[in-house]
């Protein structure tokens, strides 16, 4: 009897580890699937998610290292009132020093200054310097340390991206704070990547993203004109007018995983492209099921992956364990030649473009901290779709004959990676 109560304890530990039985719907469906260019979605999306619905402000898109980090400093260097800066990743080295630099000198000219770093994706951060920063009166607060109290939830980190300077200007995407996210893709050192600069209300989206964090790591809740004033509804000379925007500060607990719905909603309303890059894809089925629904649809499905050059391996095995199933379906799939391709977006039908922290995995959706924007805008829409275009010009097609192809070992691999997708 103990026997069997030790097996049967060991097999639910294992289903419940590595299996998705029973997690999640295996399918999902709408009541009404309106097009992205119909004020029934937003308002729809919006209300799924219970997230604010809010228009006017500006949005651009900054291309790799060439582009970020002097935005970064620029605006640093600009503020007023407050720094407010998280991203996953941190690492010592020149765009760390370049950052901190930038903020030291804001803190001691009096504009308070924060650093919301996670424990695990800040683990390699400068300690000495982020010292330094404090010393000058600078605020650094990390993200579940390891620390009792904290154990049961340290697997779940703080994966956003959301810096915002004196509560009206801000940036999100795909990158954070080390060496590879300078140059300009030029080589495997340096990380093909994107953010979003984005004025108005949708800077005021991004600081409920930090502070929601910051007020769980420091104790401390920002309030005030300093972090909220009121915003201009209009964009800067030379940015595209945003319509409408909506955003998602996900912390995923029990069944609420609002990013998954907030994406599935966005692939269904989908009638002429479909156009997601992601630098890790291992979607549960019923999102799987979904993108391959439109693209059988006659909806010109494409996914933008990473190649071989990529710092998550069994994640990308993964990945190919779903290709032939999408293949079959329509879906055209590319991988990205000549660096990590770490970009995050996805854009439909040129005027819905979905940005910000998430990647296309489960961990994304259901354990970590995330945050994304919806923006509703044809000018910004069209510059998405555009960038996509050109980066497939990098990039080598999966065609379905030569995929069938691959040997009986990738398949070994691929399937065995697959196993534990729940983890990734």
């Amino acid at each position: 009897m103990l026997a069997a109560v030790g097996a049967l304890a060991i097999a639910g530990g294992a289903l419940s580890l590595f299996s998705g039985l029973g997690r999640r719907p295996v399918r999902f469906r709408a009541t009404e699937v309106p097009p992205v260019d119909s004020p029934d979605f937003i308002l729809s999306i919006s209300g799924t998610v219970n997230g604010p619905l809010r228009h006017g402000g500006g949005a651009r898109l900054l291309n790799n290292g060439i582009q970020i980090v002097p935005a970064f400093l620029e605006a640093i260097r600009s503020a007023r009132q407050s720094v407010n800066f998280t991203v996953y990743v941190w690492e010592d080295g020149e765009m760390s020093d370049l950052i901190l630099d930038a903020m030291l000198e804001r803190q001691r000219a009096g504009v308070p200054v924060r650093i919301l770093l996670d424990e695990l994706g800040g683990a390699r951060a400068p300690a000495e310097r982020m010292k330094e920063l404090g010393a000058a009166g600078g605020q650094v607060s990390t993200f579940r340390p390891l620390r009792f109290g904290k154990l049961v939830r340290f697997h779940k980190r703080n994966h956003r991206r959301a810096i915002v300077i004196d509560g009206v200007l801000g940036f999100t995407g795909g990158a954070a704070v080390a060496d590879k996210w300078l140059g300009d893709a030029d080589s495997p050192e340096h990380w093909r990547d994107t953010m979003v600069e984005v004025t108005g209300p949708m800077a005021a989206s991004l600081q409920s993203a930090f502070s929601e964090a910051w007020a769980y790591a420091s104790g401390e809740i920002l309030a005030g004109p300093r972090f909220y004033p009121l915003a201009d509804q209009s964009a800067p000379p030379g940015e595209a007018r945003v319509v409408l925007h909506t955003s998602v500060d996900s912390a995923p607990s029990g069944e609420n995983h609002p990013l998954r719905l907030f994406f599935m909603q966005s692939f269904l309303a989908a009638r002429h492209t479909l156009y997601i890059t992601t630098p890790y894809f291992v979607p549960a089925g019923g999102m799987r099921e979904a993108v391959a629904r439109r693209a059988r649809a006659g909806v010109d499905v494409r996914i933008l992956l990473p190649d071989e050059h990529t710092d998550a391996w069994p994640i990308r095995l993964t990945s190919h364990h779903y290709y032939e199933d999408l293949l079959e379906a329509g879906v055209r799939i590319y991988e990205y030649q000549p660096t990590m391709m770490h970009s995050k977006h996805v854009v439909v039908d040129g005027l819905w473009s979905v940005v910000g922290s998430a990647n296309m995995d489960i961990r994304s959706f259901e354990l970590n901290h995330d945050n994304v924007l919806g923006i509703l805008d044809p000018g910004f829409g069209r510059e998405m779709e555009e960038t996509f275009l050109l980066d497939l010009k990098r990039a080598r097609e999966i065609r379905l004959p030569e995929w069938r192809e691959r040997g009986a070992w990738a398949r070994v691999k691929e399937r065995t990676a697959a196993l534990f997708a729940e983890q990734y």
